[in-house]
């Protein structure tokens, strides 16, 4: 049995997971701390592609960086670099529609804590970048773990927007999600079984792992301690 739709998945996975876990962390960080005109419409923005279908995620993205597209047709003349149906692509699509799950969970993390604990450190001499990882990095961890397995489910399962920026290439585009689809077309189901199994075990895993997380006994007697 060829594994590699798997494997593919979980290296788009986990490099989408990595950009957008530091994306989504210091953009919430920024966000929660700042206030500025156009505040709330750049908030929109970030959390559009959770409400927008993935196939017009993946319009959007196939506008920006075709062949034709202004980020495309630049990487394409000055770096020689086609974006589009290359595993590259897989990993953008997920970033984008990930994102704001990251970021959502971010923000909720960096709200949720006293933050009289930054301006103390502040007023005794410490710099922003020394406050945030020895405070507020510390504070919001639960959170931004949370956010950082949804987003790791995301786009494990990321579908829409693949098709559209990525297309369906064997064995460089066929993630899990595209190969379920394309397995049921062919007449397959048995091989589309076995992803689908596959895949529901890992949502399950993920969401249960998570749940344990949120209701491990250490948070419980930090949150008595303060």
């Amino acid at each position: 049995m060829d594994l590699s739709p798997l494997w593919l998945s979980i290296r788009i996975a986990t490099i989408s997971t990595i950009i957008v876990f530091a994306a989504g962390t210091f953009s919430a960080r920024w966000m929660t701390r700042r206030s500025f005109p156009g505040k709330q419409v750049l908030d929109a923005l970030f959390l559009l592609p959770l409400v927008l279908p993935p196939t017009v995620v993946g319009f959007a993205l196939l506008y920006l960086f075709g062949k034709n597209g202004w980020i495309g047709k630049l990487l394409l003349e000055w770096f020689d670099i086609q974006i589009v149906f290359t595993w590259y692509a897989a990993v953008i699509a997920a970033m984008v529609v990930s994102f704001p799950l990251m970021y959502q969970s971010a923000v909720a993390a960096f709200s949720k804590y006293d933050r009289s604990l930054e301006n103390a450190a502040y007023t005794m001499g410490a710099s922003r970048w020394r406050v945030f990882w020895t405070i507020s990095f510390p504070l919001a961890w639960p959170g931004l773990v949370a956010g950082l397995v949804l987003s790791f489910a995301r786009a494990l399962g990321e579908f829409g927007a693949t098709l559209m920026l990525a297309g369906y290439i064997p064995g460089v585009t066929d993630t899990l999600p595209l190969a379920i689809y394309f397995s049921v077309e062919a007449g397959n189901e048995n091989q589309a079984l076995v992803w689908v199994i596959i895949m529901v075990v890992i949502g399950f895993t993920t969401i249960y792992w998570l749940n344990n997380w949120n209701q491990r006994p250490w948070k419980k007697h930090v949150g008595r301690k303060r």
